[in-house]
């Protein structure tokens, strides 16, 4: 099971970008929907008047449960893709859950993105965790330190422990001042990672032509007005600087770990 949901989790609409690159790249068929009476707050999240086949009808804002049967990953994948909810979180993740176990599902990955202090000439930094020994163990991803508020999709990992399933995060930085435009570099870092968890190719389809379009776009923004010009070059300083393998022991002695690791398994 892959999750994304709209609201706080979706900074650049990146997590929720993934589902639907998903849905189209593996035909995945709708199965069913959560009654959006229970969940959400309709001044929050209003209906929208839609037009099909001639005649206006009223659509709810929703999450919905689709299944890709033809993946890469000679696996069936249930896609949840939804808007994080008003109220009754726990039932909505124990629902979520009832699905997920009513389909023989394995793993719920749960995808986010966040707003951080990052450049959008550098490439978009991923993260996977889980609190799962053998999970991070199987995919060669570290426990997440996180304290503080969380979202649905928070929520909806630590439910998927709770019954049992093994829980993967992953988590895309967008670049803060480049927030209110969506972020197909994003999009597609967060596909990258997902080939790596899934040890299998993804079709990027139009991601990598979109995501290069977006750079250009903000390369030409910065070209205009000198200030952002020069916040986004104090940003790349500050990146190439943490990213420097020199920059702290701690970095080098986790890069020969995961090196013996990869050594380990490949033996």
């Amino acid at each position: 099971m892959i999750a994304a949901f709209e609201g706080w989790n979706d900074a650049g609409e990146a997590a929720t970008g993934v589902i639907e690159h998903l849905a189209e790249l593996w035909d995945a068929e709708p199965v069913a929907a959560l009654d959006p009476e229970d969940y959400y707050d309709f001044q929050v999240n209003r209906p929208r008047v839609v037009s099909e086949g001639g005649r206006r009808r009223i659509s709810w804002r929703t999450t919905r449960i689709l299944v890709a049967t033809d993946t890469p990953i000679g696996r069936d994948v249930v896609l949840v893709q939804g808007v994080e909810p008003s109220f009754r979180w726990r039932a909505f993740a124990i629902e979520l859950m009832e699905l997920a176990q009513a389909a023989d599902v394995t793993t719920v990955i749960t995808l986010g993105a966040l707003l951080a202090d990052v450049a959008h000439t550098r490439p978009i930094q991923v993260t996977a965790t889980s609190d799962n020994e053998d999970t991070r163990h199987r995919h060669d991803i570290e426990a997440s330190t996180y304290e503080g508020p969380t979202g649905i999709v928070g929520v909806l990992a630590d439910a998927a422990i709770q019954v049992g399933l093994s829980s993967i995060s992953v988590w895309a930085a967008v670049p803060h001042y480049a927030h209110h435009t969506p972020s197909p570099k994003a999009t597609r870092a967060i596909v990258s990672c997902l080939e790596d968890l899934l040890d299998s190719p993804i079709d990027h389809g139009g991601l990598d032509d979109d995501a290069r379009a977006w750079e250009n776009g903000l390369d030409a923004l910065a070209s205009e007005d000198t200030e952002v010009a020069e916040y986004v070059e104090s940003l790349e300083d500050a990146q190439d600087t943490a990213e420097l393998p020199e920059a702290s022991g701690d970095a080098i002695a986790k890069e020969f770990e995961r090196y013996l690791r990869k050594r380990g398994t490949e033996d």
